[in-house]
């Protein structure tokens, strides 16, 4: 299948987004992140940090995760409702409240990438 031909983005004739995936407005991939396919060649792990606000405890930041932005919204989403905390995707960068590197990284390994926690 040639690049041209891949679908990345669409939506349905009710206005859902059509996941890439199973090409299905509701997703019914059977990997369970919606909209996320297992990349084929990373080339490079994503980056998982925690940052210390000057207010609260802080947040934990994903960044560098080859995802289409659809798909980054879904997973926020899930990681959000897991964890029981708030959270939101900033300049392609997912931040949730608080300190969950760990649980971060189990998921995302068993999701199919490679991970690196940073200090």
């Amino acid at each position: 299948m040639k690049n041209e031909d891949r679908l990345v983005y669409s939506t349905g004739p009710d206005g859902r987004v059509v996941c890439p995936n199973c090409r299905r407005a509701p997703c019914e991939c059977p990997e369970g992140l919606a909209g996320a396919s297992r990349p084929r060649t990373q080339t490079e792990p994503v980056r998982v940090s925690f940052r210390r606000t000057g207010k609260g405890s802080g947040v934990t930041l994903v960044e560098k995760l080859p995802m289409h932005p659809a798909g980054k919204e879904e997973l926020l989403k899930k990681f959000k409702r897991r964890l029981g905390v708030g959270g939101t995707v900033k300049l392609g960068a997912l931040e949730i409240q608080g300190e969950h590197r760990a649980f971060i990284k189990i998921e995302l390994e068993a999701a199919g990438y490679k991970v690196k926690v940073l200090a």
